[in-house]
């Protein structure tokens, strides 16, 4: 459907000349010869754009726009005058109008703005689609006790600047969490970066966090910068942050007391003002005990811990997430909105989740894909009907149910582990050496997995 612009000038034949204009460009035109009639028409026609004259009797264009403004404060308007002064203008502008032609018009000109005018319109609601579909996708969704008491959490301490330790199991949305965060903080409209600490080896993890010095990064020519010159005056999430070498933590304690580091290679000092969010699925308390995580480290990240329950904890969510998820593939690969009916949506109320959120996006969007139908039926979804081993709450740290990549890699870390630890009579420091892994971070995944080698000497 083409545009609808409103034209509104007391002279008929500016009005009936910019009308035939306009309509030979395939814009849909109305039109009004005073300011009150133009407020009534743009209440029930929800014009696109408004070309209004400044000089007209009764109420003049610029009162016009002030009440048109009020009613619908996006509506896009062009100011019209033969009379116009810098000061007019600037008092337009003032009140909300996108732009000024002058009269006599110059046909180019008037085209142009209003070109421009409908662009910037368009530009406008596609981010604002945009910046709503982006604090949809990482909102908080659900109603149980539980949810609603972590987003209260989240409101508190998002206005402050303080580091927050967000724990809970793999697939709960710690780093949902963490975005919605940044999203309530006076940083949202710096940059959120994300550090995965196992996904990094230890090894690269310094230079993707703190870059290189010119000479000495992996091309040995230019300097890098790092994540944390990334998230200035934002959020750096560490995600996993138990998997962190022992080194890297003391250089992050400096940073999270001085706010200033030096690069690998460097000895400038490099000042940063990020936020430190971190999360971990390990039980960081005991990893402290057994001296496999700084201590300090533990208690400044520790002042304002927060707990993500897992599913199985919270099933009221169950159907909003279903439904939320649903919403967010369509979003995202265009196509009609779907529902899932009474009884699917009871098989998810009934299953596990052993990989939690995470599992249950995953499994939305394969029944999504998977089924061409509007109503998403129990058929559709025939993972959730194998029986009472889907009902079953594995202890944390296993391996059942592989619907994510991350289930996946745990169980196989189990098995190796356990394979490996056999092969060399459960020696730690022999079975460290043997897969070249740091005994601290073997130790670590030991007690991720609830390991205990002396249980086997």
């Amino acid at each position: 459907m083409s545009d609808l612009i409103l034209i509104v000038d007391d002279q008929e034949d500016i009005r009936r000349s910019l009308s035939g204009i306009l309509e030979d460009e395939g814009y849909q035109v109305l039109t009004a010869d005073n300011g009150s009639d133009a407020i009534e028409l743009a209440r029930e026609e929800m014009p696109d754009l408004v070309l209004l004259d400044i000089w007209m009797p009764g109420l003049d264009g610029l009162q016009t726009l002030e009440q048109l403004k009020a009613l619908m404060p996006d509506l896009t308007v062009v100011m019209m005058s033969g009379h116009g002064t810098i000061e007019t203008a600037v008092k337009a502008t003032k009140l909300g109008a996108y732009d000024f032609v002058e009269k006599p018009f110059s046909l180019d000109k008037v085209l142009i703005t209003i070109a421009n005018a409908l662009n910037y319109q368009e530009l406008r609601r596609e981010n604002e689609a945009l910046r709503l579909s982006s604090h949809q996708d990482h909102e908080l969704v659900g109603s149980s006790s539980a949810l609603q008491q972590l987003r209260e959490q989240v409101q508190r301490v998002a206005p402050t600047a303080t580091p927050v330790l967000i724990c809970g199991e793999a697939g709960v949305g710690k780093e949902v969490v963490a975005r919605s965060i940044h999203h309530h903080s006076p940083r949202s409209a710096k940059p959120f970066i994300v550090v995965n600490c196992s996904a990094i080896p230890g090894e690269l993890l310094e230079g993707e966090l703190f870059g290189y010095e010119k000479g000495t990064g992996s091309d040995g020519s230019s300097q890098r910068n790092g994540k944390l010159d990334l998230a200035d005056g934002g959020t750096i999430f560490l995600d996993e942050i138990h998997e962190m070498p022992h080194k890297l933590q003391g250089v992050l304690l400096h940073i999270l007391r001085e706010h200033q580091f030096e690069r690998p290679g460097g000895t400038r000092t490099v000042r940063v003002n990020a936020r430190v969010l971190a999360a971990t699925s390990a039980r960081l308390v005991e990893l402290v005990e057994r001296g496999l995580f700084n201590n300090d480290l533990f208690q400044l990240l520790n002042v304002v811990p927060l707990m993500v329950p897992p599913l199985r904890e919270r099933r009221d969510d169950i159907q909003h997430l279903v439904r939320h998820f649903s919403a967010q593939f369509q979003r995202r690969e265009g196509g009609a909105a779907r529902q899932f009916d009474e009884r699917a949506l009871s098989l998810f109320r009934e299953y596990g989740w052993p990989g939690n959120a995470r599992e249950l996006k995953n499994t939305v969007e394969r029944a999504l894909i998977m089924s061409s139908q509007a109503v998403i039926m129990a058929e559709d979804v025939p993972l959730l009907q194998a029986g009472d081993a889907h009902h079953h709450l594995p202890e944390r740290g296993s391996a059942d149910g592989l619907t994510s990549f991350h289930s996946a890699k745990e169980r196989f870390e189990r098995q190796f582990l356990q394979e490996q630890l056999a092969l060399h009579r459960w020696d730690i420091d022999a079975t460290a050496r043997a897969i070249d892994l740091e005994r601290t971070q073997l130790q670590r995944k030991l007690l991720q997995y609830g390991m205990n080698p002396a249980e086997h000497t």
